[in-house]
């Protein structure tokens, strides 16, 4: 894309950013939720686009004053300065043309949502049940680091530890956009806390990350579910135990059954439910999506296939490795101890550069 059609391009999203600055401050508008949120979820992301505009005008501009310096001014100290500017800010445009080609390419909607987190033990028996205990907590230290907030829906424990099922919402700022690339099969060596002969065994768990659907992505009809309340079992005290508080929802078109049991009020449950249930409804269509885009390009998010492996931790070696970028890194302990941000930034740096290939195209 040549300067001057990025330019056209910037100044034509410039008129419609003024047009949704003035839309949703429109009562008509702020009145129909549906449209007033997807209004400012626009505003929001074309609010970036014009800071990188303005920053990439102003660069031009001090480049263009810098060379018509040089060529009418005969004051050494004047083309001395001129000089400077221009050796610093040349090299800089093609890092801001790339910073600005990558926020015009449309963003995955679902990005800025919450998100809804199943980890699974898979094979192994009770050391898969384990790792996903370790997983469960790499995820919880992870999301503390970042100021989000862990909420558990519903759990079926190990019989040696850990979980055989754990399932989460994650709640905070650009939650799924971040976590969705922990999507598929984790794999662990090491000599399991059950193995007597001390031989190391690989283990595996799957991990689904779901983007949590809100109330108005999906029209739930309540003749459509049906409702199963029980006694929950498990850790929670005597009065989660014995009352009928677990919640059991089936939504019967499609078969889908979600439950939770996590709180001792039975609303509560229910509410938890609804959103676990809602998203993923939701998510049969939003899979299509993410087909579709592997389809066409190579993504760094799983579209869904359980048996594909994304990482291994080896702990004989102390090291984790990345499957899809084939990244390894020698820090395990702190990579289980919840510091995966490197290996997250990698990989968006390697979507990235996919989406950047696929517009060119």
């Amino acid at each position: 894309m040549s300067e001057t059609s990025l330019l056209a391009k910037l100044d034509g999203l410039e008129n419609k950013f003024k047009e949704i600055s003035t839309l949703i401050t429109d009562p008509a508008v702020i009145a129909d939720m549906k449209r007033f949120v997807k209004l400012n979820k626009e505003y929001s992301d074309l609010e970036q686009i014009m800071k990188a505009r303005k920053e990439y005008v102003m660069m031009l501009g001090h480049i263009a004053e810098a060379k018509e310096i040089l060529e009418t001014e005969s004051d050494p100290e004047m083309r001395e300065m001129a000089k400077l500017e221009l050796d610093e800010l040349e090299p800089q445009i093609p890092a801001k043309e790339e910073e600005i080609k990558l926020l015009l390419i449309p963003a995955d909607p679902e990005d800025g949502k919450n998100a809804i987190m199943e980890i699974r033990g898979g094979t192994g028996g009770d050391e898969a049940a384990i790792f996903a205990g370790d997983l469960f907590r790499m995820y919880s230290k992870y999301c503390e680091s970042k100021g989000w907030k862990i909420e558990v829906t519903s759990f079926n424990e190990g019989t040696s530890g850990g979980y055989k099922e754990i399932i989460f919402t994650v709640s905070g700022e650009n939650v799924y956009g971040t976590l969705k690339y922990e999507s598929g099969v984790h794999r662990v060596q090491r000599v399991p806390a059950t193995e007597t002969q001390g031989r190391v065994h690989t283990s595996a768990a799957t991990v689904a990350v779901l983007p949590e659907a809100d109330e108005f992505d999906i029209d739930l009809k309540e003749s459509d579910i049906r409702t199963d309340i029980f006694c929950a079992s498990g850790h929670g005290g005597q009065s989660v135990n014995t009352t009928y508080s677990a919640i059991r929802l089936v939504h019967i078109p499609t078969g889908i059954t979600v439950q939770c049991q996590d709180e001792k009020s039975q609303l509560k449950n229910k509410a938890k439910a609804m959103i676990e249930l809602r998203t993923r409804i939701y998510n049969m269509e939003y899979q299509k999506y993410l087909d579709n885009i592997a389809s066409k390009r190579k993504t760094m998010v799983s579209t869904g296939d359980r048996s594909a492996k994304i990482r291994t931790y080896n702990y004989p070696q102390g090291r984790v490795t990345d499957h899809r970028i084939n990244l390894t890194l020698y820090n395990l302990q702190a990579i289980v101890g919840g510091d995966i941000q490197e290996i997250i930034d990698k990989l968006i740096i390697a979507e990235n550069a996919e989406r950047l290939k696929e517009s060119e195209l």
